[in-house]
């Protein structure tokens, strides 16, 4: 079985060969850059005349041709001015080239058959790459370095997988997933909306799809307050001088949404994240280490200016909701928070039917400079963690390179009904922020001490969440989520008076309920309300209307002719248990 690092030399060998390809069959093309990504590869070039998906299947048969002639990949260093002659006509390799010069880096060259790139370097073994299973997937526009100041490139997208099995069952995967696809569930449940006037990544929810996002965030608050969060509230602006107190301005000042005061001409940040302002509220009173632990919650939304190209339905937004909270605490009390912060992700997994392990997410120790805060603290951070998921006998493993800059973490990773894995809730370690604003506590011995701060999200952003749970239930929402959860079918004119009564007893047992008194067959009203994917259907006919019942069908077959009463108690036991 490959390791990641080998699978990934395959997948950006494999780039090497398209660009390969690609150069043979446009020889007015220039290529880019071609990196592995999570399932293959991609490489993105500029066209003098425009490529479609159409034109796939002929670079793939191209790329097939050239394989068997390559023999291994051969390295090169180069100075400056022989790198610049020898990729003279392409003004984006000239461009990377001035970027390793100025970074005082080695210029190293790769070679494989006929084709030469500019390249770090970490590729597979050619007998591997004979034996993999790849194939093109699709075009995409990109612009150049992400930036939409830049030149739109055509990017090629690959699929890689050591073995066709890997890559026929990734294959099914999509498949399924197409037909999961939240943006179209969504549109056919009514549940959110996009307007061009509103602006891209500026999602608007319905009253069905505000339903759905309040009972997921009602959920997550009231674990919270059960376990002593308090509540807050932050204003949406702040000074640009928060966030460059806190590190958040030079680390993603790009992504930072900006507004001037037309009154003052003062610059202000529309918020992109909470933590800060919850430390401002922290600061602003003396604390003891018997106030300790202080728990803050907050559910609001943030923004940042997330590029048009890598926006996507509720999967990426501009306008984040978050279940956000911060924990002020000693260091001798990680342990204990950390501890209820896991049953709180056991009990919310558990609710959402999604199986889950945990990432510990370590910092680089390559790469000190992108982190902020001294070693011993990262390392004592990295091992209270690491002892807490044993503890707990989680499924863990270690991801060294994805902590915070601030601090490391623990990335609870949700399986979907797909076999797809996905980040969500996230207990972030943090040892610097605290520091930076200047925090502090009065300790037992009276001296003054920097408290530890957690920063906590359960289903982290509402909007991504959604997008992921739609797609795991294919829009069968578990009665205690469903926006509808009983549809009533008045089988003629004459019981529509009781199925409304019904429905109003319903409601009065907050339960959440509709009446189709169209003028259709009840078979159509079925086939509607199953198409809408309604949890429990109550049938009313005459029989029933005589004898004070309802004929419950759920969605795995018909319960029969029940009371109304029992009814109401089987629902509302069936809510509580959020099943």
């Amino acid at each position: 079985m490959a390791t990641k690092e080998n699978l990934e030399h395959l997948r950006h060998s494999l780039a090497h060969l398209l660009a390969a390809a690609v150069l043979e069959l446009y020889p007015d093309a220039k290529n880019t850059l071609g990196p592995a990504i999570e399932t293959g590869f991609y490489y993105d070039f500029e066209f003098k005349k425009p490529i479609s998906d159409d034109d796939l299947l002929k670079i793939e048969k191209k790329m097939s041709e050239i394989l068997p002639g390559w023999q291994n990949f051969t390295h090169e260093e180069m100075s400056t001015k022989d790198a610049k002659k020898r990729f003279k006509g392409n003004p984006y390799k000239l461009e990377l080239i001035d970027e390793i010069e100025e970074k005082k880096e080695k210029i190293t060259l790769y070679t494989s058959g006929e084709f030469t790139d500019l390249c770090r370097g970490g590729h597979a073994d050619i007998a591997d790459m004979k034996s993999s299973a790849w194939k093109l997937s699709r075009t995409a526009g990109a612009y150049w370095r992400g930036s939409e100041k830049n030149k739109m490139l055509t990017r090629i997208y690959g699929l890689a997988f050591e073995a066709k099995e890997e890559l026929d069952a990734y294959e099914k995967q999509m498949e399924e997933a197409k037909k999961r696809d939240h943006r179209k569930i969504g549109k056919e449940l009514g549940l959110f909306v996009f307007s061009d006037l509103v602006g891209s990544g500026l999602p608007l929810f319905t009253p069905k799809g505000t339903r759905l996002r309040d009972e997921i965030s009602n959920f997550t608050e009231k674990l919270r307050l059960d376990r002593g969060f308090q509540k807050v509230w932050i204003p949406h602006l702040t000074k640009t001088d928060l966030y460059k107190t806190s590190g958040h301005w030079d680390k993603f000042g790009h992504e930072l949404l900006l507004v001037k005061s037309q009154e003052t001409g003062e610059d202000f940040v529309i918020k992109p994240m909470n933590c800060p302002h919850h430390q401002q509220i922290y600061a602003s009173d003396q604390r003891s280490y018997r106030d300790l632990p202080i728990r803050y919650l907050e559910t609001t939304t943030v923004y940042r200016d997330e590029k048009t190209g890598e926006l996507s339905g509720l999967s990426r937004v501009r306008s984040i909701t978050q279940d956000d909270s911060h924990i002020f605490c000693t260091p001798e009390q990680i342990e204990d928070e950390y501890q209820s912060i896991i049953e709180m992700v056991k009990i919310f997994f558990d609710a959402m039917g999604m199986k889950f392990r945990a990432r510990l997410s370590f910092r680089d120790a390559k790469n000190p400079k992108k982190y902020l805060g001294e070693e011993s603290l990262w390392e004592r951070a990295q091992e209270i963690l690491l002892k807490i998921a044993k503890k707990n006998n989680l499924d863990y493993f270690v991801a060294e390179g994805e902590a915070a800059f601030y601090g490391p973490k623990i990335d609870f990773m949700a399986m979907d009904a797909i076999g797809r894995e996905h980040q969500l809730a996230t207990p972030q370690l943090d040892f610097v922020q605290p520091a930076r604003f200047g925090l502090e506590y009065t300790d037992t011995d009276g001296s003054k001490k920097t408290p530890v701060m957690i920063h906590l999200a359960i289903a982290g952003s509402l909007e991504r969440f959604l997008s992921l749970y739609i797609e795991h239930t294919a829009g069968s929402f578990p009665l205690w989520l469903s926006p509808v959860q009983v549809k009533v079918l008045p089988i003629g004119e004459d019981e529509i008076p009781y199925a409304k009564d019904f429905e109003k007893l319903l409601k009065e047992n907050n339960i959440r309920a509709e009446t189709d008194d169209s003028n259709e067959s009840l078979g159509k009203k079925i086939r509607n309300a199953k198409t809408e994917k309604i949890p429990y259907l109550a049938v009313i006919g005459k029989k029933e209307t005589e004898s004070g019942t309802v004929t419950l069908e759920s969605r795995t077959g018909s319960l029969g002719a029940l009371q109304k009463e029992k009814v109401i108690v089987k629902l509302m036991d069936e809510i509580k248990l959020r099943k």
